[in-house]
């Protein structure tokens, strides 16, 4: 039977846009087993972790901010966008408090990120105790590189036991319909090991851009203790991965080792040729392979027409797209059989993978893989799948803007 014979049998078996599968692997076999086939083997899981998926700010923030209340040592904040909206004043005051009482508080923004909130925010967190600090301040000086490579990164680790990270920033984007703009993304809440491993990556970058040699020293001398990695929690093993191409490796090696599904949300998609190219080999092999995309309310809709000039080959090799109707998408999550799966804020497009700082959690976990895949399928509920033969019928004009950002696509 040929691979789209094999995938028409199943979509006609299952019910909703994105069918349900039967588990892939025996439930006796290990997850240490399951890490090694579907993680590149030099990427090192840390054992014992508790992992909770919380959806878009209206999960996100209250517990973000319960940990920040919590807090007795210290907090380490790095996001890429700190806006001064009622959300990010509601993060201020909780972060300022938690210095007041004795609290080891470090905030790092991006200054390109942040370019609309105002300075006087920030003055005033450190006025109360909060050592906030932006990362590259913009300067025509320094040239394009410098202004190019941004801190996209989301982490937010509390006393060095509790860490959150995925794609939601400091902003009233992510706040709920009402309240906010309601952002549609993931968070992962992590507890354990790999809390350690995300404190670390806040560390160096704060020593790579303040040349703060000395920072473990100081807080020797002040009393603040050096990260040391946590106690086990649970039985979630994780990777934290920080380097652009590793997190890319582990995208393609994934999908290469998919045997019934590849589901990936991304907010902002324009992927590379061996991307593209593992992706259709995925699904010429009968892997159900889906992808949920932003659907004319991006953010970024330049890049949006970058990306549907990818449709055509896709769509063609059987791969099913499914864009997203309520607002923007913003997530970076994937899933692959409902074991594997990756939440962080690497985007899969150029300045991700060329400039940017980013980290990603990636784990290969039967139960959380399960929670992330039935996220997923939940969200094309509220997508319009797109149809092929009508998508060839879209104006010519929409073709000629697609092909020319497209040429772009590097730098958009």
């Amino acid at each position: 039977m040929g691979a789209r014979s094999v995938r028409a049998e199943r979509l006609a078996r299952s019910p909703g846009p994105v069918p349900e599968h039967g588990p892939v692997w025996n439930p006796g076999v290990s997850r240490r087993l399951l890490a090694r086939y579907y993680l590149p083997q030099r990427h090192t899981t840390l054992q014992g972790n508790a992992c909770r998926l919380l959806r878009d700010g209206v999960e996100a923030y209250p517990e973000m901010l319960e940990a920040i209340r919590r807090a007795r040592r210290s907090i380490r904040l790095e996001t890429y966008m700190f806006v001064t909206d009622a959300v990010g004043e509601l993060f201020g005051q909780a972060l300022a408090e938690a210095a007041e009482r004795g609290v080891h508080v470090k905030v790092l923004y991006d200054a390109v990120g942040s370019w609309t909130s105002r300075r006087s925010f920030f003055e005033g967190l450190r006025q109360r105790g909060v050592d906030v600090r932006a990362f590259k301040p913009f300067s025509l000086s320094r040239g394009l590189r410098h202004l190019f490579r941004r801190d996209h990164r989301k982490i937010l680790v509390v006393d060095g036991t509790v860490a959150f990270t995925g794609g939601v920033n400091i902003a009233a984007h992510w706040a709920p319909e009402g309240q906010g703009v309601a952002w549609r993304d993931d968070v992962l809440k992590i507890e354990g090991p790999a809390v350690h491993e995300l404190e670390r990556r806040f560390l160096a970058t704060w020593r790579m851009m303040f040349q703060d040699r000395l920072s473990r020293l100081r807080r020797r001398i002040q009393g603040v203790p050096v990260p040391q990695a946590g106690p086990r929690r649970g039985d979630v093993g994780l990777a934290v991965l920080s380097s652009r191409r590793s997190i890319h490796r582990a995208y393609l090696h994934a999908i290469q080792r998919s045997r019934q599904s590849v589901l990936i949300a991304a907010g902002y998609f324009v992927p590379d040729r061996r991307l593209v190219a593992a992706l259709k080999d995925a699904a010429r092999r009968g892997v159900e392979v889906s992808l949920l995309l932003n659907g004319g309310k991006s953010d970024h809709p330049f890049l949006e027409h970058a990306t549907r000039a990818f449709y055509e080959t896709l769509m063609g090799a059987g791969i099913r797209i499914f864009e997203w109707q309520r607002g923007v998408l913003h997530a970076k999550t994937a899933v692959v059989d409902g074991i594997w799966g990756t939440i962080g804020s690497f985007n899969l497009e150029r300045l991700s993978l060329a400039f940017n700082h980013e980290v990603n959690a990636v784990f290969a976990d039967p139960r959380l893989g399960r929670e992330l895949e039935d996220s997923f399928r939940t969200d094309c509920g509220d997508c319009r799948e797109v149809d092929l033969t009508v998508f060839r019928r879209r104006p010519l004009w929409q073709k000629a803007v697609e092909r020319v950002l497209y040429f772009f696509r590097k730098v958009l």
